[in-house]
C-alpha cells in the first residue's frame, strides 16, 4: 500500500511546490509591472502639480516685472510722490491678490508699500541682493511668527544711467496658491533650501523637515517619524505611519524645481499595485492547480488513456476554437479602430475646412462689396477712357487705363487671398513668411473691421519677411480667427481697437490685443464648443479657438490667452525656420 501511495504524495508535493514558485514569480513580475505603470502616472501627477505651482507663482513674477516700470514709481523722492506710489501699490495688491507689494531703494529702505511699513530695511534679504545685481530676485520665506508663508519676487528698477536704483517686490501668499490644488492629487509636498516643507496639499505636512539622511521627514520640532525604505527594482517604497491621510505604503518620487528654488515630492499608495499583483498570482495559481489536478487525474487513469486523450482532444479543440474566435474578434476590433482613427483624422480636417468656410461666409457680404467697388470703378474708367480717346485726349485716356490696371490688381489680390484661404491645404509644414500671412489675414478681415468701425493697429516690421515654421493657409486661418474673435468681443462698446504686434526676439511671438471686456475663463477658451455667445447664435459654435490651438500645436508652437488691464491678449509662439531643421 505504501509503495503505491508514495509516488502520489511526491507528485502532489511537486505540483504544489511548482504552483507556489510560479505564483511568487508571477506576483513579483506583476507587482513590478504595476509599479512601473503607477510610477509613470505618479511622475505625471508630480509634473502636473509642479507645473501648476510654477505657473501660479510665475504670474506674480510677471506682475513684478510689469509694475516696476509704472510711471507712478518714478517720483519717490518726495512725500507726495511716495503717497501716490503707496496708493498705486495698494490698488495693484487688491487686484492681483498679492500679500504685499512694496518698493525699496538701492540701500534696501522701503519707500512705499501696500501693506508693509515704509522705512523698513530689506537689504539683508537674498531676493533684494539678487535684484540689485540686475537679475530677477526670488525667495520663499516663512514670515515672522512661523505660520505665514510667502514667496518674494523682486524686479530691478533701472535708472536713466542704466544702473539699478531700486527694486519692486511682489509678495505672493502661498495659502492662496495652495487653495486651487489642495486635496486634488495624491500627497504632494514641496521643500525649500533649508529642508522645510513649504507647500503641500496635505496641511499636516507643513513645516516638517527632511531628516538627516534626506530620505524622510521629521516633525517641525525635530521629532523622528517611523520610516522604512525599500527598493523594488528602480522604485522606492516608503512604509510609514505618519498620518491617517497618508498611505502606509507609498511609492515615492521627487523632482528638483530650480526655477522656483524648491524640490517637489509625491507619495502614492501602492495598494492597488499589490492588489493587481495578488489577483494575477491567484489566477496563475488557479490555472496551475487546475493543470496539476488534470496531471494527477491522468496519472491515476492510465488504464483509460485512450478515453482521456479523446476528452483532452475535445477540450483542446474547444479552446482552439475559442482562441480562433477571439483572434478573429481582435482583428475585427483592430480594423474598426483603424477605421475610426482614419474617420477622426478626416473629421478633424473637415472641421478645419468648415471653420474656414464659416469665416468666409461671415465675410461674404463685405467681400462682395470689395469686389463690386473695383468693378464699378473699372467700368467708369473704361467709359471715361473711351470718351477721352474720341476727343483725342490720349494722356487722360492713359490715366484711366492706369487706374483700371490698379483696380484689376486689387481684385486679383483679394481673389488670391480668398482662394488660398478657402482651399483645403494638405501640404507639409514648411517655410512661411509670417509678415505676408498676417497681411493676408488683415486683408481678409478688412471689410468686417471697416463695417464695424474697428481700428486696426498693424505695422509690418521694417526688416521685411520673417520666416517661420508652419503652413501658410492654416496659419492665416489662425490669425483670421483671432481678429474675428477680437471684433466679436468689442461689439457692445463704442471704442474698438485691435493691435497686432510681432516680437521677433530670441523667441518669436505675435500678440493680438483688443480693448474689450476680456476673457471670463481664460483657462477654458481653447476647449471645443466653449463660447460666451448666446446659444443658437449664428456667430459660431466655439470651435475657432480650439481649431487655432490645434493648428499652432501642429507647427510646434503654442498659443495662450490672458487678460490685460484693458481687454484680452492672445499670444502665438512660433519657431523660426532653420535650414538644418528642414534638412
Amino acid at each position: 500500500m505504501l509503495d503505491t501511495r508514495h509516488p502520489r504524495l511526491a507528485l502532489i508535493f511537486g505540483v504544489v511546490l511548482v504552483i507556489v514558485v510560479l505564483s511568487v514569480a508571477v506576483w513579483s513580475s506583476a507587482y513590478r509591472q504595476a509599479l512601473t505603470a503607477l510610477g509613470e502616472r505618479t511622475a505625471s501627477d508630480l509634473a502636473l502639480a509642479s507645473d501648476r505651482v510654477s505657473t501660479q507663482l510665475q504670474i506674480f513674477r510677471e506682475q513684478a516685472v510689469l509694475v516696476v516700470e509704472h510711471p507712478g514709481l518714478q517720483t519717490l523722492d518726495n512725500a507726495a510722490g511716495r503717497e501716490l506710489a503707496t496708493n498705486l501699490l495698494r490698488r495693484f495688491a487688491d487686484k492681483s491678490g498679492a500679500l504685499d507689494v512694496f518698493y525699496a531703494d538701492a540701500s534696501g529702505q522701503v519707500l512705499a508699500a501696500a501693506e508693509g511699513v515704509a522705512g523698513a530695511d530689506v537689504s539683508q534679504n537674498r531676493y533684494f541682493r539678487r535684484a540689485m545685481q540686475g537679475a530677477m530676485g526670488a525667495e520663499p520665506m516663512v514670515l515672522p511668527g512661523g505660520k505665514r508663508r510667502a514667496y518674494f519676487f523682486a524686479a530691478p528698477d533701472y535708472g536713466p544711467d542704466g544702473r539699478v536704483r531700486g527694486t519692486l517686490v511682489v509678495v505672493a501668499d502661498i495659502e492662496v496658491v495652495e487653495q486651487t490644488w489642495r486635496g486634488s492629487l495624491p500627497a504632494v509636498y514641496f521643500t525649500i533650501e533649508d529642508g522645510r516643507v513649504f507647500m503641500s496639499n496635505r496641511f499636516e505636512l507643513l513645516f516638517w523637515q527632511l531628516d538627516d539622511d534626506k530620505t524622510g521627514l521629521m516633525t517641525a520640532d525635530g521629532g523622528d517619524l517611523p520610516l522604512k525604505v525599500r527598493h523594488v527594482g528602480e522604485h522606492e517604497i516608503w512604509q510609514q505611519g505618519w498620518s491617517p491621510y497618508l498611505p502606509n505604503q507609498a511609492l515615492h518620487l521627487g523632482i528638483d524645481l530650480p526655477a522656483i528654488g524648491m524640490r517637489g515630492e509625491i507619495l502614492v499608495d501602492v495598494t492597488p499595485a499589490q492588489r493587481i499583483a495578488t489577483l494575477q498570482a491567484m489566477a496563475m495559481a488557479a490555472v496551475c492547480l487546475a493543470f496539476g489536478t488534470i496531471l494527477f487525474w491522468v496519472a491515476e487513469r492510465r488504464r483509460t488513456l485512450a478515453k482521456a486523450n479523446a476528452e483532452l482532444e475535445v477540450r483542446v479543440e474547444t479552446r482552439t476554437r475559442a482562441l480562433s474566435d477571439a483572434n478573429v474578434q481582435l482583428r475585427r476590433e483592430v480594423r474598426e479602430r483603424k477605421e475610426a482613427e482614419a474617420a477622426l483624422k478626416q473629421a478633424q480636417a473637415e472641421l478645419v475646412q468648415a471653420d474656414k468656410l464659416s469665416a468666409l461666409g461671415r465675410m461674404s457680404a463685405g467681400i462682395s462689396h470689395e469686389l463690386n467697388q473695383p468693378l464699378m470703378a473699372i467700368q467708369q474708367f473704361a467709359e471715361n477712357g473711351q470718351a477721352f480717346l474720341e476727343r483725342g485726349k490720349s494722356e487722360r485716356a492713359g490715366e484711366n487705363l492706369t487706374r483700371i490696371a490698379q483696380m484689376s490688381a486689387r481684385m486679383a489680390r483679394i481673389i488670391k487671398n480668398l482662394r488660398a484661404f478657402a482651399r483645403n491645404e494638405s501640404e507639409p509644414v514648411g517655410r512661411v513668411d509670417l509678415v505676408q500671412v498676417i497681411t493676408a489675414a488683415v486683408e481678409l478681415t478688412e471689410t468686417r473691421l471697416r463695417d464695424h468701425d474697428v481700428m486696426l493697429d498693424w505695422r509690418p516690421p521694417e526688416a521685411g519677411a520673417i520666416w517661420v515654421r508652419g503652413g501658410e493657409v492654416r496659419l492665416t486661418q489662425v490669425f483670421v480667427n483671432l481678429i474675428n474673435n477680437a471684433v466679436d468681443a468689442m461689439m457692445g462698446q463704442d471704442d474698438r481697437l485691435v493691435r497686432i504686434v510681432v516680437n521677433d526676439g530670441e523667441r518669436l511671438t505675435v500678440t493680438v490685443r483688443d480693448i474689450g471686456p476680456g476673457l471670463k475663463q481664460p483657462e477654458k477658451v481653447f476647449e471645443p464648443f466653449y463660447s460666451t455667445k448666446a446659444v443658437g447664435s449664428s456667430e459660431g459654435m466655439g470651435l475657432g479657438l480650439s481649431i487655432s490651438y490645434g493648428l499652432v500645436q501642429s507647427f510646434g508652437g503654442n498659443i495662450r490667452g490672458t487678460n490685460t488691464e484693458h481687454g484680452a491678449l492672445f499670444t502665438v509662439e512660433l519657431d523660426y525656420w532653420k535650414e538644418e531643421t528642414a534638412a
